[in-house]
């Protein structure tokens, strides 16, 4: 079968052709809508049992290899998400299993605490600081940095003196001397005094000075000190200056 020539195409079917071909360019370049990106949800993790399948019987390997995918899951293609647009009890559920995972590891709570817990939604951010309180009970001494920080959210951003004095108090409850620095196991007493119960905070750190536990003499003088700030404040002016004599 032979080609005919282009000269012996009707000219009105040229520039039909022609312009079909124009509109088809115009259509595709402006009038149809340009795709767009579609972030998506975190799955619910797998059971324990499965992700040990998974593992291979390299549990650790297994536990950064979904860190380092979570940390990653706000990066999608096309989009890039906050951290605080994830579902965070997916999100904790998936933390945890990790931290099953791998129990020895400090990476999970310090992305918990210093990464997910800074983000500017109250409600997300308090889900994280309870996530990091209730993995610190099961290795208080060796978890205790993640809920020392949890101290500070809770006291400085949420402003929720109560929930600070429970997470300071867990500290001094569940943790051991030998282990634990005294300034991390005595939060609550500080925490006391910002809340304005000086004279609570005064019995707990006089306490704490006569028990003998202290043994460190920089510290111990230092707590001594702080002591006598504190009574200064509860009585700054105990004597009346001398040559005034009583005010009427």
């Amino acid at each position: 079968m032979s080609e005919r020539a282009i000269q012996y195409v009707p000219r009105p079917l040229l520039v039909v052709l022609v312009v079909a071909f124009l509109l088809q360019l115009v259509w595709a370049g402006s009038l149809r809508p340009p795709p767009q990106a579609i972030a998506q949800d975190l799955d619910a993790p797998p059971a324990l049992e499965t992700a040990n399948l998974y593992s291979l019987g390299d549990n650790v390997a297994q536990a950064r290899y979904l860190m380092l995918w979570l940390q990653s899951f706000d990066v999608q293609p096309g989009i890039s998400l906050g951290f605080v647009e994830l579902d965070y009890d997916r999100l904790i559920a998936w933390l945890r299993l990790i931290l099953e995972l791998d129990p020895e590891s400090g990476y999970v709570l310090l992305s918990a605490a210093r990464v997910y817990a800074e983000v500017p939604d109250a409600v997300k951010k308090q889900q994280m600081l309870e996530f990091v309180a209730e993995e610190f009970l099961d290795d208080p001494d060796k978890r205790w940095r993640w809920l020392a920080h949890a101290v500070y959210v809770a006291r400085h951003q949420l402003e929720d003196t109560d929930l600070a004095l429970r997470y300071a108090q867990m500290l001094h409850d569940h943790t051991s001397p030998d282990a634990v620095p005294h300034w991390a196991r005595q939060m609550h007493i500080y925490t006391l005094e910002q809340m304005g119960d000086i004279e609570a905070a005064m019995v707990l750190l006089g306490g704490l000075i006569e028990s003998g536990a202290i043994t460190d003499t920089h510290e111990l003088n230092f707590l001594q000190g702080r002591l006598e700030q504190m009574q200064e404040s509860m009585n700054p002016h105990p004597n009346p200056p001398p040559g005034r004599g009583r005010e009427y």
